[in-house]
């Protein structure tokens, strides 16, 4: 066979292994069948439970919107159908899985739906986790927009607050976890940017909110140690905040790196080291135990990854549950209170005295001054000057 029909060959016989790749790829795509999480498994041919059955199928195929349109007609024509909050709950998990930020706001709405709807159905918790992963999908890193972040941070405290008892309670813990540490990283940067910078009383601000908010933050020893030398560099008027950062950082964090340094740094201002606390001990002994290793190109593709790194979050210890707010720099006084008595606030009591209105009368209808006597002559006014 000539050497340019071996080559023609060859190249048809390329292009159609190609071509069967191609249609063999958009086969297995076209007929890939998820499974629906919260299928109704009664075996009954009612023409409700027969249109439930159409939309979760054609949900497992990726028709969504069909899907839709079947489970309205069936919310629409059986209102008194015991499939209906199903049906409520799969147009909801129809937009959660179509993805997207406009389908899964849809898919926000409709979920706060059901759970209002019918808040006592085992499948509220899970349709609250979903509001939470929305968010969670969607956040950001440390240094970029905060919103999604802050809003999964509240969606998932608001599981743990209303469905307590929840199977997916351990896992929003972690979730929450993953949470705060992104948020308590960007604080970190905010506060460490400060200090290099020498402005002191900022990064003080930034660095003591942190600590006290995020404990299980994995850099909270090197925000502690930061802080310290914030407050050691403002003044001897802020000796005890310098005194008691080393000393959370001893008591606190007593596997840290940094834990011997603050050691010497207290038996230096002739300070008593505080003995670390067995918990804190035992936690960070975890911590270290389950710490995930990062890969070899973890730190390369991260680059280019949105989402961010939650791998150094902790994995064991109870997460804040309440909102973080900046506390009051320590360079603003306290509100002094006014001397001699005299105070600017307002205090309502009720009238004991029932004579007080006739007695004591405003003095709004106090009578007026009185008039000049009749001999003496008024105060005589300069002329006004005549217009020329």
């Amino acid at each position: 066979m000539p050497r340019r029909e071996a080559m023609g060959v060859r190249r048809n016989w390329l292009a159609c292994l190609t071509a069967l790749l191609l249609v063999l790829a958009v086969a297995s795509g076209g007929c890939r069948r998820r499974r629906y999480e919260n299928p109704i498994t009664k075996d009954t041919h009612q023409p409700d439970k027969i249109l439930f059955d159409k939309a979760i199928a054609d949900i497992e195929r990726g028709r969504y919107e069909i899907a839709r349109l079947t489970l309205q007609t069936l919310i629409n024509t059986y209102d008194t159908s015991e499939y209906l909050a199903k049906a409520k709950l799969a147009i909801a998990d129809s937009w959660y899985r179509e993805g997207g930020s406009h389908a899964l706001a849809q898919a926000e709405a409709e979920y706060k739906d059901f759970i209002l709807f019918y808040p006592t159905l085992e499948e509220a918790p899970e349709a609250q986790m979903k509001i939470c992963m929305i968010h969670y999908k969607q956040m950001e890193k440390a240094d970029r927009d905060q919103t999604h972040a802050l809003r999964a941070e509240e969606e998932c405290r608001q599981l743990l607050v209303q469905f307590p008892n929840s199977k997916f309670a351990p896992q929003v813990e972690q979730i929450l976890r993953n949470i705060q540490e992104v948020l308590a990283e960007r604080e970190f940067r905010v506060g460490s940017f400060y200090h290099t910078k020498g402005s002191h009383a900022a990064a003080a601000n930034r660095l003591q909110g942190l600590v006290d908010h995020y404990p299980l933050y994995s850099k909270a020893d090197e925000a502690l140690w930061a802080l310290a030398d914030s407050y050691g560099k403002m003044g001897p008027r802020f000796r005890s905040k310098h005194i008691e950062a080393y000393t959370r950082l001893v008591r606190d964090y007593p596997l840290s790196p940094l834990a011997e340094a603050a050691k010497k740094q207290l038996l230096a201002m002739e300070q008593e080291v505080p003995e670390p606390d067995p918990v804190a001990l035992a936690r960070m002994k975890y911590e270290l135990e389950h710490m995930e290793k990062p890969g070899l190109l973890s730190h390369f593709w991260g680059i280019f990854r949105k989402s961010p790194d939650v791998r150094m979050a902790a994995k064991s210890g109870s997460p804040t549950m309440e909102t973080f707010r900046p506390p009051l720099p320590a360079t603003v006084p306290a509100a002094a209170t006014a001397s001699g008595g005299v105070t600017a606030e307002v205090t309502v009591a009720p009238v004991t005295d029932s004579t007080a209105l006739d007695t004591r009368p405003d003095a709004r209808r106090a009578a007026p001054a009185s008039k000049p006597e009749s001999g003496a002559q008024p105060e005589a006014r300069p002329p006004a000057p005549s217009k020329p």
